[in-house]
C-alpha cells in the first residue's frame, strides 16, 4: 500500500507523520525506499516484533491450518504423512497442530538452528525430494520462492494435498502446472484438482495463495494483541518529539512490545495462579 501511494499520490506524504507496517512484503518495500533515499517519513517495523513472530505467526497458524484443511478437504489427520517446508514460527505452529492430531510430520529446513529445533521437538528432518513420493500433504511455510516445483509435483502420489501457509503465492510453482498435458478441474471454492495424463491427481488449495487468508477464520484473540502493538506504534510515532525518528525503518521499542502482554495478563487473571 505504501509503495502504491508513493507511486500514485506522493503528495499525501506531506500530511503523514509515520508508517506502521506488519507484512514482510511491506517491510521489504520500505527498506527499498529507504535505501534509495525515497522514504519520506519514519516507519516502524511490526513484522519483526515479538508480538508478530512469537504470537501471531505461531498461534494463529497453529489453529487456522486445521480449520483451513478441514473446510477445504474434510481430511482426517490421524495417520496422514505430512511434509512441512520450513520451521520458522509458521512452520512450528503447523507442525505442532498436525502432530497433535496424529499426523506423521516430516520437516524440511535449510537453517541449521531451525532444523535442530525441529529434531528437538520430535519431528523427522528430511529433504523434500526424499519424502515427496509418499506423503499425503505438502505444506509450505518458508517465505521463499519455488519451494515446491514441477519436479516435486510430478513425483507426488495420487491425491496428495498441496498448500501454502507462507508468503504470497510464489512458494508453490503453480505456473509450471499451466501446461497442455495437465487438466485443471475446479472442484469447489479454493480447491482444484490437477490431473496428469496417467490419471494421477494432486489437490491444490487456494491456487497456491496463503491458505488461512483464503479459507479460515483467524483467532481474534491473537490478532487483538497484534492490533494493540500496531496502535502503540502509531501512538509512538505521533507523540515522538521532532527529530527522534528520521526517514528510516525502525523496530518497535522493547518497552512498547511488552505492553500488550502486560495488558492481557492483567485482564485475564485466570491465566495466573
Amino acid at each position: 500500500m505504501t509503495h502504491w501511494i508513493y507511486k500514485k499520490y506522493p503528495h499525501l506524504f506531506k500530511k503523514v507523520k509515520g508508517i506502521v507496517e506488519e507484512s514482510i512484503t511491506g517491510i521489504h518495500r520500505l527498506h527499498q525506499l529507504s535505501k534509495a533515499g525515497k522514504l519520506c517519513v519514519p516507519a516502524i517495523n511490526v513484522n519483526d516484533s515479538v508480538t508478530k513472530q512469537k504470537f501471531d505467526n505461531l498461534y494463529c497458524c497453529r489453529e487456522s491450518i486445521l480449520d483451513s484443511l478441514k473446510k477445504t478437504t474434510d481430511i482426517m489427520f490421524g495417520g496422514k504423512q505430512v511434509a512441512i517446508c520450513g520451521y520458522g514460527e509458521v512452520g512450528k505452529g503447523c507442525s505442532a497442530a498436525l502432530k497433535a492430531m496424529g499426523s506423521v510430520v516430516y520437516v524440511t529446513e535449510i537453517d541449521p538452528i531451525c532444523a535442530l529445533q525441529a529434531c528437538m521437538d520430535g519431528f523427522r528432518l528430511a529433504k523434500l525430494g526424499d519424502v515427496v513420493r509418499h506423503v499425503d500433504m505438502v505444506i509450505t511455510c518458508t517465505g521463499n520462492k519455488n519451494v515446491v516445483v514441477r519436479e516435486h509435483m510430478d513425483l507426488m502420489k495420487n491425491g496428495c494435498v498441496v498448500c501454502n501457509m507462507g508468503r504470497s503465492n510464489t512458494e508453490i510453482d503453480v505456473n509450471s502446472l499451466q501446461t497442455p498435458e495437465l487438466v485443471w478441474q475446479h472442484v469447489r471454492a479454493q480447491v482444484d484438482h490437477i490431473i496428469w495424463p496417467d490419471g494421477k491427481r494432486i489437490v491444490l488449495l487456494a491456487e497456491g495463495r496463503v491458505l488461512n487468508l483464503s479459507s479460515s477464520t483467524v483467532p481474534i484473540y491473537v490478532l487483538s494483541i497484534t492490533a494493540t502493538t500496531q496502535a502503540l506504534a502509531l501512538i509512538e510515532l505521533f507523540n515522538a518529539p521532532e527529530g527522534r525518528y528520521k526517514q528510516d525503518v525502525y523496530l518497535l521499542p522493547k518497552k512498547l512490545e511488552h505492553l500488550p502482554f502486560t495488558f492481557e495478563l492483567g485482564k485475564n487473571s485466570s491465566m495466573c495462579l
